[in-house]
């Protein structure tokens, strides 16, 4: 039987790359734009899935692959997806917010408490040789005292409540659509920054999420509040975030995504009130394999291939609001 023929536009392990050998005829996609439209238009009326992590899908790449069924990607976001577009093709998408969502949920809920605590830099405390002579370090704020907003309480967010909630902490939420959960909801970002103290974020990337985090809702969380981000960098106006730390508007942040990365602000770099890492959230050997292993089943499942495991199940991500 003719194996179904996919665009390979992703970056996964090698073992992962042979898996889709065995299983589908793979076409990799040629990284430099002028090749890869060239190559589009010889072979995109055959190809009828595609593996993706980062390649921005819109509708001129859609239009050159009429035959196109499914796409699996090796992400929780899809900023890079037009959705619209997929929806009208009625295109089966599938992502990994489910697989990842428990580590991204730990990052977060370790950068909060890093950035409350101190910790980072406590650490060079103790290791410069300060503690001696400087004697007890300055005091952290208790996160299980604390009012935190979760921005998107989708599967990431939702995995960040169940933790916080074991803090002790209060716990509201913004997003879309209210959800059948007890906690607080609210329409306006600024108004739950207004009241809490601390915003998480977990949004996806979208024009309505692009900049959520302006000004005016770093001066609602006010100069005794924390921000946390492990959605996308630039749900933060970064000009705006440097601006209120020059002012002393806000305690501190963790951000583990940037609105340009990897380029960081070396404004950011240079203050001690954030922690900063580079883009971790799902960064542990389990998670991406069973994300990388994820695109393949999906993939395999779709069109009645039998993988080299056994599917995990109905999809989650049938919903394409599940991180909203």
């Amino acid at each position: 039987m003719t194996k179904p023929i996919i665009l390979n536009a992703a970056d996964l392990p090698e073992w992962a790359h042979a898996e889709l050998r065995t299983l589908f005829t793979v076409l990799d996609l040629p990284k430099e734009p002028a090749e890869a439209r060239a190559f589009l238009i010889e072979h995109g009326r055959k190809i009828r899935g595609i593996a993706l992590r980062k390649t921005k899908i819109d509708v001129a790449f859609l239009d050159a692959l009429p035959a196109l069924e499914i796409i699996s990607s090796y992400s929780a976001g899809l900023d890079n997806v037009d959705i619209q577009a997929t929806r009208a093709r009625g295109l089966r998408i599938e992502n990994t917010s489910h697989i990842l969502a428990e580590d991204v949920a730990n990052a977060a809920v370790g950068l909060a408490l890093a950035i409350t605590r101190d910790f980072v830099n406590a650490d060079a405390y103790v290791r410069s040789g300060q503690w001696p002579v400087q004697g007890h370090y300055r005091l952290g704020r208790s996160i299980s005292h604390m009012k935190v907003g979760i921005v998107g309480l989708g599967t990431i967010g939702s995995a960040i409540a169940h933790r916080l909630r074991a803090f002790g902490s209060t716990l509201a939420y913004i997003g879309p659509n209210r959800k059948a959960v007890d906690m607080p909801y609210y329409d306006d970002v600024a108004q739950l920054a207004r009241n809490s103290d601390m915003l998480i974020l977990t949004c996806p990337l979208s024009k309505a999420t692009h900049h959520l985090i302006d000004a005016n809702v770093i001066d609602a969380l006010g100069p005794d509040g924390f921000l946390v981000n492990i959605a996308r960098g630039p749900v933060v106006d970064e000009r705006a975030l440097i601006a209120a730390l020059a002012s002393d508007k806000l305690a501190g942040a963790a951000l583990d995504v940037f609105e340009h990365e990897p380029d960081v602000p070396e404004a950011l770099m240079r203050d001690r009130r954030l922690v900063l890492t580079p883009h971790i959230g799902s960064g542990t050997e389990e998670t991406r394999r069973a994300m990388a292993e994820h695109v393949v089943d999906a993939l395999a499942k779709h069109f009645g291939i039998e993988g080299p495991r056994t599917c995990r199940g109905e999809s989650m991500m049938q919903s394409l609001v599940a991180d909203c």
